[in-house]
């Protein structure tokens, strides 16, 4: 029996690096948020007035402050848009403390310090947004913070180098940075092809299983586009990448996923709804992809990236919920880290496997009928059709098929195992990816906070 082929896919190649695009400038420093005395505050800076910016948060309903003053302050700059764009001149992100469930005085402080930063930056606090990660229930020290605000942004840079900074001041339990970038050609003032920069950064490694955003990550671009579109573009590309990334099941308080066009290249602002918009969404998911698959692989503990791609499924929908539905399981997690093949443990899994809610399929395209529709159902699948392949090697296919389970288990030792799985019953595809369990994710999370 042939193994299932590669679903397809038409992204361009990008590179695991940060490139700061046109229109920014950007630091990473120390300002003592963690004890150990690491980089733990991010900076980028707009440089000629504001960039048009979009954003997804976490559906989790204790969400951190900096996510609260988010929503306001897109609402405040473009108030159709509901708390999802707007208009942004400077960004922070904090690390080494969540300031998540630190009640009104948690979100006095961070609207303290994006005062102290538009007073820098020569803004309106209305234009800044932050990102925090770290522990739960601490407070941000706020002066100390706004000390390095004050000392950090003259040095701020732009090259690519002073946005590598920003990745490394991100970090907290990550083994190392998250970075990635893509180029796109698009149409210039003359018509002359301009090249268009989509970079970004990101972290997380632990409490991953998003719903509308990652943990955390920013991505930049000199392209030009508006609040709306951006946003328009965004939402469902986050719907096949980081909402179908999981680590440990557990959604953060904090997940945030920030966009940024500073149109600094000179393309032109392309359509909603053309090829040349439709061309620079597959370069910005590329990179959201290769951040999604960077935090995988590197989640607490993680010695294998798990990666599920799914075809056959009754539509899109369905395909991405089975793919999570296999990467999530802790029992598929724990034998893959004992490269055992056991797919009954796949099998089982696409037969838990429920549609997403109502809100993320919106988000991914879904209108609101139909989304509600599909909302929260069981994926369907053909159990006579049903096919499952482990790194290439069928092992199910309506029935059990022989197979060399020694070979296999060496196969499954090489830092990442890739299942394939066709459900039989449609033309829907979808992908997920994870990591294996391990004995040093308990022992790192037993002691978090100690």
């Amino acid at each position: 029996m042939r193994p299932l082929e590669a679903l397809p896919s038409d992204l361009p190649r990008g590179d695991a690096e940060a490139r700061l695009p046109k229109g920014f400038r950007a630091v990473g420093t120390a300002a003592g948020i963690k004890d150990s005395g690491a980089a733990d505050l991010s900076i980028v800076l707009a440089d000629d007035g504001p960039a048009a910016v979009a954003a997804t948060f976490t559906t989790n309903r204790l969400p951190a402050a900096p996510v609260q003053m988010d929503k306001e302050h897109l609402a405040a700059t473009a108030p159709e848009g509901g708390g999802r764009y707007g208009w942004v001149e400077a960004m922070m992100c904090t690390s080494g403390c969540a300031n998540a469930a630190t009640g009104a005085a948690g979100l006095a402080d961070q609207r303290s310090l994006a005062t102290t930063l538009a007073t820098i930056a020569g803004t309106e606090p209305e234009r800044v947004l932050a990102m925090s990660t770290g522990l739960i229930g601490t407070r941000l020290p706020v002066e100390r913070v706004a000390r390095a605000l004050s000392t950090s942004i003259p040095a701020s840079g732009r090259d690519d180098e002073a946005f590598v900074g920003v990745a490394e001041a991100m970090r907290t339990t990550d083994s190392r940075a998250k970075k990635a970038s893509a180029t796109v050609e698009l149409p210039g003032p003359s018509g002359a092809p301009v090249t268009v920069t989509v970079s970004g950064v990101a972290k997380g490694v632990g409490m991953i299983h998003p719903n509308m955003a990652t943990m955390l990550s920013l991505v930049l671009t000199d392209a030009a586009a508006q609040p709306a579109a951006l946003s328009a573009l965004l939402r469902p590309i986050v719907a096949r990448t980081w909402n179908q990334l999981s680590v440990d099941g557990d959604q953060s308080t904090n997940d945030t996923v920030l966009l940024a066009a500073s149109g600094a290249s000179g393309a032109v602002a392309p359509e909603s709804d053309s090829a040349t918009m439709a061309a620079f969404g597959r370069a910005l998911e590329a990179v959201a992809r290769s951040l999604a698959r960077q935090q995988a692989a590197d989640g607490e503990g993680a010695a294998t990236l798990l990666t599920c791609a799914v075809s056959g499924g009754a539509d899109a929908a369905a395909a991405r919920a089975a793919a999570r539905a296999v990467i999530s399981s802790d029992l598929l997690k724990a034998a893959v880290h004992g490269a055992d093949p056991n797919w009954g443990r796949i099998a089982m899994a696409l037969g838990n496997a429920v549609i997403a809610p109502t809100q993320t399929l919106e988000a991914a395209g879904f209108d609101t009928v139909s989304a509600r529709e599909r909302a929260s159902q069981p994926v369907e699948l053909d159990p006579e059709r049903l096919q499952i392949d482990i790194e290439g090697t069928p092992v199910f296919a309506g029935v059990p098929v022989d197979y060399d389970e020694v070979a296999l288990s060496e196969r499954m030792r090489d830092g990442e195992v890739v299942i394939r799985v066709d459900l039989g019953v449609g033309d829907g595809t979808g992908e997920a990816f994870g990591c294996d369990l391990t004995e040093e994710y308990v022992i790192e999370n037993s002691e978090y906070s100690t």
